[in-house]
């Protein structure tokens, strides 16, 4: 038992450091310059999957049409439609692609739908949108420049935000969302390294995604590709200067299923590629690989709450069973890395949304989450789930 319990806390304290790593790096990293006004040559294909959004897509047109170049271009997947989201697309302005297929539904499906109807014209570039987010003014010139520069794929700050008058659960979920497409990639990208695909404000040279393996129904397509281009040797870079934002659902059922969909995701990720990567790091010598590894270990903030608080629970009952101290002392370890990681990720990052005077309510609320748990053993549904932003009553 006592190598049993040093083992499990010795593997838990990897992902924690890992995420100490990560936000010293945000802490350390230089202020964003302003960006480059300079537009690169080649044409953009901007692509907006939309399955069931006639409503909410309008505003992302609306913003993808007035950054658009004249040679550019703005394509909607209507994918598995029921509404009249193919109509109201096409009134402002999109080339749209519908797509009929129910047996196999799923984001990636959509996104190769799209590349595959672009390969008689291809684009110089690639970007993918979703339908129901909004681009701060400037973004598609400044993704396109990094892009054309680097010649590798570009993640764009991606940030969820809460509806105003919320609850402290929302503004938790906010601040562990911005650890998550914020704190930490802008910690790997400060020691150089790239980060993981986030789903939207994604770019990619035509070269890099003509042939990527994006017809999936998984339920986190997108990281499953910034994998797969990370062992195919081109993986993504960070760009933080701009900021593509969405917001979270507004009802108890919408953030429950956004929440065990990301989870029951992301752990799947981890069994099927951590071991791949980190076989492709050493047998290429490829320490991007190896990082994006340790990268994708750091579960959900929820999660690794949950895994440390119950390890030091363990630690501590055996301690005072058999006197044996060293597993409560590994386990509080790992309890004070990981609060040291979230309080100086807070302070500079999570104030505005998180005052300290909510913290004590905090508490309760990771508590609660703890029941996130028992979804953990069973797998849930992989197909294309519109997220519920209905208002509540």
């Amino acid at each position: 038992m006592f190598f049993l319990i040093v083992v499990i806390a010795g593997l838990v304290l990897i992902p924690t450091l890992v995420l100490f790593v990560e936000v010293l790096g945000a802490l350390w990293a230089d202020a964003p310059s302003a960006g480059d006004d300079r537009v690169s040559s080649g044409w953009v294909a901007v692509v907006v999957p939309a399955h069931n959004e006639s409503v909410g897509i309008i505003p992302t047109l609306q913003d993808v049409a007035s950054q658009l170049r004249e040679c550019d271009r703005m394509i909607v997947v209507a994918d598995n439609c029921s509404d009249d989201t193919a109509a109201v697309s096409a009134a402002h302005g999109a080339h749209v692609l519908p797509r009929n297929q129910p047996d196999r539904r799923g984001k990636g499906y959509a996104m190769a739908w799209a590349i595959a109807h672009l390969k008689d014209d291809p684009p110089g570039f690639v970007l993918f949108v979703d339908a129901d987010c909004r681009l701060q003014r400037g973004f598609l010139a400044n993704t396109l420049n990094y892009c054309a520069r680097t010649g590798e794929p570009i993640q764009a700050l991606y940030l969820m935000t809460s509806a105003e008058g919320f609850q402290v659960k929302q503004r938790v979920a906010e601040f562990a969302w911005r650890l998550k497409n914020w704190v930490r990639p802008l910690g790997l990208d400060h020691f150089g390294r790239p980060v993981q695909l986030m789903g939207t404000g994604m770019m990619f040279p035509w070269e890099v995604i003509k042939s990527a393996p994006l017809a999936s129904s998984h339920l986190v397509e997108d990281l499953k590709l910034g994998l797969d281009l990370a062992l195919s040797g081109t993986p993504a870079r960070f760009l933080p200067t701009v900021r593509i934002i969405s917001e979270f659902a507004t009802t108890d059922r919408g953030a429950e299923s956004q929440r065990q969909r990301w989870i029951e995701g992301h752990l799947d990720m981890i069994v099927s590629y951590a071991p791949r990567l980190l076989v492709s790091s050493i047998m290429m010598r490829n320490f991007d690989a190896l990082v994006l590894a340790l990268d994708l270990l750091v579960p959900p903030l929820s999660l690794l709450v949950a895994i440390a608080g119950g390890i030091a629970v363990l630690g501590g009952v055996y301690a005072l069973l058999t006197g044996a101290l060293f597993p409560a002392a590994l386990a509080l370890l790992n309890l004070a890395v990981l609060a040291g990681a979230l309080t100086s990720a807070w302070l500079k990052f999570g104030r505005d949304i998180l005052p300290a005077s909510q913290i004590p309510f905090v508490v309760g609320q990771i508590l609660r989450r703890f029941r996130l748990v028992r979804h953990f053993v069973r797998r849930g549904s992989s197909e294309w789930i519109r997220t519920d932003r209905s208002r509540p009553d």
